[in-house]
């Protein structure tokens, strides 16, 4: 998980600091409807973390086989762990946890827990999202302003992945407004093109970002990083590469099971 949120991290745009608000006194807007067909519960993805020619970590994403319900509403429970392997772990040792619960009927986050543990470092975050009151609190109990329908960084995820694609050309921008720690970030990505690439899961047709990135931050330029997704319904993530200051980072799909819909393998 640590490559995924870096990657999107060094996506994000110049942030803005959100309003500080008493959530009670906001009034309520209409909830959208956002249909979903690139996952359904059930949905597990498996990767391999690479620094360079060592094998370094491993990562889960996974949707919940069950639907449960927040506020009287469908939701999508979905979990994102990362953890370094045992002879990694020695020299900068990772335990990661993110989960989101995102409405079934909008795809817009009701809660977001972070939980990590960084060589060290830790982080815990609690928030809870009010999407009719556009604002959510924190796990200080703070209220804040938000965008309409804003994302936290695992359901950007998810709603990225439900993105049409079909018209897309090179160089097209797609940006996803985010809250992270406490600031909103318009994550932006931009297409281009597509490709076959080989994975440890096997050659799939896919379709090629390269995020937009704030250079100098973790990366000198834009082409050091570059994201892959499979080129059908699914928009499954396939692979990460990354050019750091320190060396280079692959993630790459390892394993999956219970997609919504069939794959675009081409072995």
């Amino acid at each position: 998980m640590a490559l995924v949120i870096m990657i999107a991290q060094s996506a994000m745009s110049q942030s803005s600091k959100p309003v500080k608000v008493n959530i009670n006194n906001l009034p309520q807007f209409s909830l959208r409807n956002k249909t979903n067909t690139a996952f359904k519960p059930g949905e597990r993805l498996e990767y391999r973390l690479h620094y360079g020619v060592v094998d370094a970590a491993t990562a889960v994403i996974r949707v919940d086989p069950q639907v449960t319900k927040i506020n009287n509403r469908d939701v999508y429970h979905v979990i994102g762990e990362g953890t370094t392997v045992s002879t990694f772990d020695m020299f900068f040792k990772v335990r990661d946890k993110y989960e989101s619960y995102i409405d079934k009927q909008g795809m817009f986050p009701h809660k977001f827990v972070r939980n990590v543990d960084e060589g060290g470092y830790k982080i815990q975050q609690d928030y809870t999202f009010y999407p009719a009151k556009r604002a959510y609190k924190n796990q200080k109990g703070e209220g804040y302003m938000t965008p309409e329908f804003v994302q936290d960084m695992m359901s950007a995820f998810y709603y990225a992945r439900n993105l049409d694609f079909t018209n897309a050309k090179k160089g097209d921008i797609f940006k996803i407004t985010c809250v992270v720690d406490d600031e909103i970030f318009p994550l932006k990505i931009k297409y281009m093109g597509k490709e076959t690439i080989e994975t440890d899961a096997g050659t799939f047709y896919a379709i090629k970002f390269a995020p937009v990135i704030q250079k100098g931050r973790i990366f000198k330029k834009e082409e050091d990083l570059s994201v892959w997704i499979s080129d059908d319904k699914n928009h499954i993530p396939l692979m990460a590469s990354a050019k750091i200051m320190v060396g280079s980072i692959k993630m790459e799909l390892k394993k999956y099971s219970g997609l919504a819909n069939p794959v675009a393998r081409v072995n």
